[in-house]
């Protein structure tokens, strides 16, 4: 009963932060956008470029997930309890990133700009992005989430979108698989930038490298191949115990907001496996660079971690 109290208490802040800013938790959301800064962009806004600002929340959640773990989220009896009146407080600290975590975020998604206008692809973007609620579904909050959802939806056709380019395997997932369940009429096209990629104009960087594959890109929404085709120029170091489609494990995302002691865990256990093949491991999604990038430094094994979009380079 403890924990779902604790989820409660959980739910009461993301819901509260989301009515208040459109994003999970509270942060200053104008660092959602500072990779725009010196960029152009399309008029039209019938395809948009939408982060759902995922990059930049990689750190934030990390942030998050340190308070929830001095609140005891997990723990019995009256830590439980303490636990729910932590997550209330919580809810009204405002998470702050270094900016060194900031500039990184912004320099991934400036690659993933690049690489799209290197391949002829135009788009748009939106004044201000309203977060996709992916938190809210992968929690198991569905009518949080549905109600969320139909308030994005209703946001985006009035902003006249058409079609979007999704930066991220949350985002592409919830919009592709999740909007169309829950919100009548949904007829948005919902794209990866990875399927809009020319390879004849965009290279892999060469060098050894082990890939770290989203769970959601390679066994939900069929991209394992698609990343090692863009991947042909660097030499991957593979073992299908390791990296095979089936068998590669979990960062430890999203159980972090819930079980932070078994996030870390299962991330430890995936750096160690990591590390058997390379020191330099390809991440496709800004949760799993948090959540291993914490892992190997906590452990004391030194790995470097690449953004498939910073391996990718004009050709």
């Amino acid at each position: 009963m403890d924990m779902f109290d604790w989820l409660g208490s959980l739910r009461d802040v993301i819901n509260s932060s989301l009515d208040s800013s459109q994003m999970p938790f509270p942060f200053d959301s104008s660092i959602c956008y500072k990779w725009r800064e010196g960029l152009e962009f399309g008029r039209s806004k019938e395809r948009i470029l939408y982060t759902s600002c995922m990059y930049p929340l990689g750190p934030i959640i990390r942030l998050a997930v340190d308070k929830l773990e001095g609140f005891s989220a997990t723990g019995g009896g009256i830590r439980g309890r303490l636990a729910a009146l932590g997550a209330k407080a919580f809810g009204g600290l405002l998470l702050k990133p270094s900016r060194e975590e900031v500039d990184r975020a912004a320099n991934v998604l400036r690659s993933i700009y690049r690489v799209l206008r290197a391949s002829g692809v135009e788009f748009g973007i939106l004044d201000e992005e309203p977060y996709s609620g992916a938190l809210l579904y992968e929690l198991g909050l569905v009518d949080d989430f549905a109600a969320y959802a139909r308030r994005v939806y209703e946001s985006l056709k009035s902003n006249g979108v058409r079609e979007i380019i999704t930066t991220d395997p949350h985002t592409q997932y919830v919009l592709e698989m999740a909007y169309p369940r829950y919100v009548q009429g949904f007829d948005i096209k919902v794209t990866s930038y990875l399927d809009l990629i020319d390879r004849s104009k965009v290279r892999a960087k060469p060098g050894d490298y082990v890939v770290h594959d989203s769970c959601i890109y390679a066994r939900h929404l069929a991209k394992y191949r698609t990343v090692r085709e863009l991947l042909s120029g660097a030499h991957l170091v593979e073992d299908p115990a390791i990296t095979g489609k089936d068998a590669s494990q979990c960062c430890g995302g999203p159980i972090e907001s819930t079980y932070p002691s078994l996030a870390k865990a299962v991330a430890a256990n995936r750096v160690r496996n990591l590390s058997k093949l390379s020191s330099r491991v390809i991440v496709e999604c800004p949760i799993c660079y948090a959540n291993l990038k914490r892992a190997s430094e906590e452990a004391g094994i030194p790995l470097e971690f690449h953004d498939l979009a910073e391996v990718l380079e004009v050709a």
